[in-house]
Order: structure tokens, then C-alpha cells, then sequence
């Protein structure tokens, strides 16, 4: 029993630790844009089903002999793959730097190509694991039950993503991270190859051997009678929840109609959708982090465990009114102004309405177990309905919609599919004395919540005159103050954060507002810097540069015979701020020459010659989500070679919930930079708070009048350094 036990447990624990050591790793290579988590989670969704499959062909068609020598060569090629890895790359599961995109690739297929080379036949050998060993502990100790094993694989898989953004990723680098895997696959690779053998030793084919619970569901069997009413897993009572479906008046067996086949693939894909859409949600409005991704897995794997461990805990009268609530609470965090809100806030709504809309997905799919004989068939359409639903959000939503529609849909899908499974449950009240009554008044419900919520769209942003929507994100563009010429402006918001505006006025179009004032860090950088000062006729033309474009405002300040490049990894904000169709014209009326560099800017950089700018701006931080690769050592180390001995490095980091002059303090304390604080002052329309950190290696260039007379360098305390193995979102919240 031993052996199972760690097998199990081991396998859980690496299956879900290396999501996020490759999650991590790659992120820094698409901008850190919440799309790569997704496209991650997607990719982990349909290999994992392709386990279920491979378990279940493998244990209900080859005999026993053929098991072990099938599984334990699968298990030898894959312990040979992160050795040739090793070789190859240094380092198992994380690809060399020839794997980074350039400009031009497509980022989802990009994404699924480095993680099938890097972890693709491990993971899928991983994801094999529980239901595989536990058909072969039930044929070799057919008097001992096999239940007991689920909990270990739960409690691997809760342990690795708690630990991993607490003790994991703080304590090891990346490569560490990797190096340990792989140590922790080669013995686990030992164990399951020595049940591999003990089952091909161990008799003769098992017809019919029972697929039990998949690791990432974590979905115990009934027992081995199938009853119902018999003793679970734990040796509690098991509320008599299949009933309806396994037996018919007489007793007999039913098989499963399709509308409960159906149901299996709805529910789990609604749960899916439901992960996917609120991380996407979370890790857009606040960060890119494995913590982040962390809590709302763990919050639906703690569904997966509590509904299918302990059925009696889903009380479906409470999880419809919890559901209810859930929904107050994040029409409360969609409706209130931007920068109200703190981070806990934003996080507990969201998480809380996961919480309550996959325990609904799943304790239904709990009381549609069907009976032994269909348990496999029941885990691979589960296995379906998930992968289903992380092609959705990750696939078709950012592609036919230019709105976050994928969050409301698993919301609406599971409120009509709770409708439906009630619907088909004899004991529901909708089936009850009054069903006719309920049963309008959830029809009813369902249509009028879904009408009202179409309609209502357009009024919650009456002023949007344009949406683009691709894998980074969501753009709008709103017309405002129509009324007033002096403030009508065009406004640019990638989701709910701002990122700048031009007026529309052709006498002030030209003029720098919003987070770029003249009296802004960017602006006092540029416009008292010593190659302006001197002019075109002194010492020559300024080149500037700039991480993220925006609205291109930056481009405000160039002369004729200036260079500003722009460094841009989203080709839709391009699309908006340049060309014939472009709602904002700065790049467009800039007497400068103008350069834009498609890709990520931190891998642009790495790739050209010394550039020698006057100033570098990085303004990829207003936006509450925080690119965290653009603030570590070695980006740094990076952007001091493109600059001129005398260039300013002018660092956005205003943000909602992060203090970010603590990560860039320490990053300036550590290549030994001189650096200043500079606040915008609110005093008129069009002027937005904005926090800008200069930097330099010459005090020099600090000492202008101007910048004299506005910085502010009150000290704060240093932030541990940000490396590209070390960062630590939890350390900055305000």
C-alpha cells in the first residue's frame, strides 16, 4: 500500500507544480498578458483528458503483461526526454532562449509548441497516473479498497499549489525549481515503473477494471457495488444521489439518458469556463502571478474535493441563495468607479463567486454518478467538458468577442444548467406539489436575467465608439465631454485602467495630457534634458524611447529631427494610434521620426545594439496588471546599455494596489543609480496623478531647475530585490 500511496501522492504533487514552473518561466516571453496562464491552462485541460483516455483503453483492453510493459516504457522515454533536455538546454522542462518568440509569431500556437516540447509527455505520463495505479492496486489487492488513495492524490495536489507561491518560489530559482522536478519525476518514474512491473507479474488480464478518480478531478468512485446508499469512500454514509438515475421502478438498471450525458460535458465546462474567465479577470485587473493563478485552481479543486468526498455538503437550496449573493458582490466590483477598490476586496468577489458557481457544477455532477459500468465513460466526458471549456475561453472568446462575455457565460450557463438538472430531479422542488409555479418562475428568472444583461451593456459604457479585442487584452475607445470643446477628448482604456487621452480640438490635439504633462516625470525628463536644451544645432537630435504605446502621447514632444521608437507588444493599440484609421493622431502629427518595435519590449531590447537614447520611458505599468519581467535586475541591466551616458530612465509606476517606487528604488540601489520622485500635480481637467521615477547615472541631468522645484524623494522602504528567478507581488500591496 505504501508504494501506491507516495506514487499517487508524488504524481498529484509534480502534475500541478509543473504548471506553474513553465507558466512562470514563459510568461516574461509574451508580455506577461493574463493569455498565457489561459492558453497554459488550456493545453493542461486537453493533455489531461488524453490521459483519462489513455488509462481507461489501457486498463479495460490489455491484459496485464501488456500494462506494465506499455506503461513502463512510456515511463522510461520520458525519464529519457528530461535527461536529453538536461543536454541540451541545461536545465529539464524549461526551453533555451531560441524558443522566444520574435515579433511576428503567433502567440497561442507559440505557447502550445514550447510547452509540448517542454513538458508535454511528461505532464501527459503524470496525468495517467492515479486512475492507472489505482485499477492495478484493486486487481492486485482485490480485498482492500483502493478509495483511500483519492485523498492522498487530493492532498498532493492542494500541496503543491499552496506551497509554491509561498515557499517554493520565494526560496528557489527558477532552474532550481526545474532541477528539483525533475528529481522529484526521476523518483516517482522509479516507483510507478516498479508497479508497472508488479502488474505485469501480477495475473491475467482484468476485464472490465475500473477507471477510478482522475488526479486533476480528483473523482472518487461509488463503491464497488455501485449502490447508492452504501458506505463512501471514507466509510461515512452516501447520500442516495444516483438513485434517479441508476435504477428504474422496478430496480433495474437504466442506462444514463442523453440528457444526463449531456449534463456530464455542460457542468464541467461551465466549471472550467468559470476558472479560466475569473483568472483572466483577477490577473487582468491586478497582476500576472502564480499567486494569482493559484487561488482560483485551488478554489476549484477544493469544489472537485468537498463535492465528490463529501456530498452532503452541497445543500443546493443554500449554494442558490450564496449564488445570489455572489452575484451582488461582483456587480458591487464591476459598477464601482475605477480606483476605489483595494485588492481584497476585488479578489474576495470574484473568488467567492467561483467558489459558489463550481460547487453548483459540481455537486450536481455528484448527484448524476451513474453506475460502475459507466464510470469510465463518465470521467472522460468530465475530462470533455473541461477541455471544452478552456478552448472556449482560450480559443474562440478572445476572437468573437470584444467584451469579457466568457465570465457572464459561465455564469448564465450554470444558473441554466442547475435549471435543467432540477428540472430532471423527481425530489426538486420544481418537481414538487407547487413545481408549476417554480418551475415558471425559474424559466422566467434564467431568461429575464440573460435579456436584461444584453441589453443593458451598452448602457453601462454609452460613451465606447470602439472595441478591438485579440490575446493581450481588451481595448475601448470612448468619446467624452462631447459638449465641451475645450475638454472633448477620445480616451484609450484597456480594460478598466486608463491609458490615455487626446483632445479633439485642433489647436489642442497636440498637447500632451494626462499621465504626460509638461510637469510630468516623462515630460520634465524630455524637455530639460541637456540634448534639448542645446537644441538641434548643439549637440544633435534627441532620441527617446518608450516602452508601450498607448495612445502614443510621448510622441508630443518631438522636434523634427528627434527619433522616438516605440517599443509595442499589442498590434491592436499599433492599429489605434497610427495609419488612416487610427482614433488618436500623436504619432500621426509628431514632426518626429517615429519607430515602432513589435514584440515584447524587455526581448526587443535584448536583441538590438546599443541604442544610446536620452531617455527611456517605461509605461507598461499604469495598468493595474503588472508585466512583472520589465521590473527585475536584469531588465535594468538591459536598459542601462541602451541608454547614453547622460540618458534618463523614467519609470510609470503609478498603480491601484502595488507600490512600485519600492521595486524600482531597490533596482536603482542596485546598479548604483541616482534617482528622484517626481508627482504630477492635479490643478487642472486632463491632469491625471501620475508617479514617475527618474533614474541615471549622473546627478547631473537631475539638477535642472524644473525637476528641482517638483520631485519629491521622500524615502521608502526598499522592497527585496526583483530578479527574473525572484518576485514577490505580496511584498508592494498597499
Amino acid at each position: 500500500m505504501a508504494v501506491y500511496a507516495v506514487t499517487i501522492f508524488l504524481s498529484a504533487l509534480l502534475l500541478f507544480q509543473v504548471q506553474l514552473v513553465i507558466g512562470k518561466y514563459i510568461l516574461p516571453w509574451f508580455g506577461g498578458t493574463p493569455a498565457v496562464w489561459t492558453t497554459c491552462m488550456l493545453f493542461f485541460q486537453v493533455l489531461l483528458m488524453a490521459g483519462y483516455a489513455y488509462s481507461h483503453l489501457v486498463a479495460t483492453r490489455l491484459a496485464s503483461r501488456r500494462q506494465g510493459l506499455l506503461h513502463g516504457a512510456l515511463l522510461a522515454v520520458s525519464a529519457a526526454l528530461l535527461v536529453g533536455q538536461i543536454a541540451l538546454w541545461g536545465t529539464p522542462i524549461l526551453p533555451s532562449a531560441d524558443w522566444k518568440p520574435d515579433g511576428s509569431a503567433l502567440p497561442l500556437a507559440r505557447i502550445l509548441a514550447i510547452l509540448t516540447v517542454g513538458v508535454g509527455l511528461p505532464f501527459f505520463v503524470l496525468s495517467t497516473t492515479s486512475s492507472l495505479v489505482q485499477a492495478w492496486f484493486n486487481r492486485m489487492h482485490p480485498g482492500r479498497s483502493p478509495y483511500r488513495l483519492y485523498a492522498l492524490s487530493n492532498a498532493g495536489s492542494l500541496l503543491a499549489l499552496l506551497s509554491y507561491p509561498f515557499v517554493v518560489e520565494p526560496s528557489l530559482a527558477l532552474r532550481s525549481q526545474a532541477m528539483g522536478w525533475a528529481a522529484g519525476y526521476a523518483v516517482f518514474a522509479v516507483l510507478c515503473g516498479y508497479l508497472a512491473v508488479a502488474s505485469a507479474r501480477g495475473g491475467a488480464r482484468s476485464a472490465g477494471a475500473s477507471v477510478l478518480a482522475p488526479a486533476q478531478e480528483n473523482v472518487p468512485a461509488p463503491d464497488a457495488a455501485g449502490a447508492p446508499d452504501g458506505e463512501g469512500v471514507h466509510g461515512g454514509a452516501r447520500p442516495a444521489v444516483a438513485h434517479t438515475i441508476v435504477t428504474g421502478d422496478r430496480g433495474e438498471e437504466v442506462r444514463p439518458t442523453r440528457l444526463v450525458r449531456t449534463l456530464w460535458l455542460v457542468l464541467p465546462a461551465m466549471g472550467s469556463v468559470l476558472l479560466l474567465a475569473t483568472t483572466n479577470r483577477i490577473c487582468g485587473d491586478i497582476g500576472v502571478v502564480p499567486l494569482l493563478w493559484v487561488l482560483p485552481l485551488a478554489l476549484y479543486l477544493v469544489t472537485f474535493i468537498v463535492c465528490f468526498d463529501r456530498p452532503g455538503w452541497y445543500i443546493r437550496p443554500a449554494f442558490v441563495v450564496a449564488a445570489l449573493v455572489a452575484a451582488g458582490g461582483v456587480a458591487f466590483v464591476l459598477f464601482e468607479p475605477t480606483g476605489t477598490l483595494t485588492f481584497l476586496p476585488q479578489v474576495a468577489a470574484y473568488g467567492f463567486a467561483l467558489l459558489v458557481g463550481c460547487m453548483i457544477c459540481h455537486g450536481e455532477l455528484v448527484r448524476l454518478r451513474p453506475p460502475p459500468q459507466h464510470l469510465t465513460a463518465y470521467y472522460l466526458t468530465l475530462a470533455a467538458g473541461g477541455a471544452a471549456g478552456g478552448l472556449f475561453v482560450g480559443v474562440v472568446a478572445p476572437y468573437v468577442f470584444d467584451r469579457l462575455w466568457e465570465l457572464y457565460i459561465g455564469y448564465w450557463g450554470t444558473t441554466a444548467a442547475l435549471v435543467v438538472a432540477m428540472l430532471r430531479d423527481r425530489r426538486s422542488c420544481l418537481n414538487g406539489p407547487h413545481g408549476w409555479l417554480w418551475r415558471h418562475v425559474a424559466r422566467t428568472a434564467v431568461t429575464a436575467v440573460a435579456i436584461a444583461s444584453v441589453l443593458a451593456v451598452p448602457h453601462f459604457d454609452p460613451q465606447s465608439v470602439r472595441r478591438v479585442r485579440n490575446f493581450y487584452g481588451i481595448l475601448r475607445v470612448t468619446d467624452e465631454n462631447v459638449d465641451d470643446p475645450d475638454e472633448h477628448a477620445l480616451v484609450l482604456y484597456h480594460g478598466r485602467i486608463m491609458h490615455g487621452s487626446q483632445l479633439q480640438d485642433p489647436e489642442l490635439r497636440r498637447r500632451p495630457n494626462t499621465y504626460y504633462t509638461e510637469r510630468s516625470g516623462a515630460g520634465l525628463a524630455i524637455l530639460n534634458h541637456p540634448a534639448r536644451a542645446l537644441g538641434p544645432d548643439g549637440r544633435g537630435h534627441m532620441k527617446i524611447g518608450v516602452v508601450g504605446l498607448g495612445t502614443g502621447t510621448l510622441a508630443a514632444y518631438g522636434r523634427k529631427g528627434d527619433t522616438i521608437k516605440f517599443y509595442e507588444i499589442n498590434p491592436a493599440v499599433v492599429g489605434l494610434s497610427r495609419g488612416s484609421g487610427a482614433s488618436f493622431t500623436y504619432l500621426n502629427d509628431s514632426p518626429a521620426n517615429i519607430e515602432i518595435v513589435m514584440g515584447d519590449a524587455r526581448l526587443s531590447l535584448e536583441k538590438e545594439p546599443p541604442q544610446q537614447f536620452d531617455v527611456l520611458a517605461l509605461d507598461a505599468f499604469s495598468g493595474d496588471a503588472v508585466p512583472v519581467h520589465l521590473l527585475t535586475a536584469e531588465a535594468f541591466k538591459v536598459y542601462l546599455k541602451h541608454l547614453a551616458p547622460d540618458g534618463i530612465l523614467a519609470v510609470h509606476t503609478s498603480n491601484t494596489f502595488l507600490n512600485l517606487d519600492r521595486v524600482v528604488q531597490t533596482a536603482a540601489d542596485y546598479w548604483n543609480l541616482w534617482y528622484i520622485a517626481v508627482d504630477s500635480p492635479i490643478d487642472k481637467e486632463g491632469v491625471y496623478m501620475a508617479t514617475w521615477m527618474l533614474l541615471t547615472r549622473s546627478d547631473d541631468v537631475l539638477n535642472a531647475p524644473d525637476i528641482l522645484m517638483t520631485f519629491t524623494n521622500a524615502p521608502v522602504e526598499p522592497s527585496r530585490l526583483w530578479t527574473d528567478d525572484y518576485s514577490n507581488l505580496l511584498e508592494v500591496l498597499r
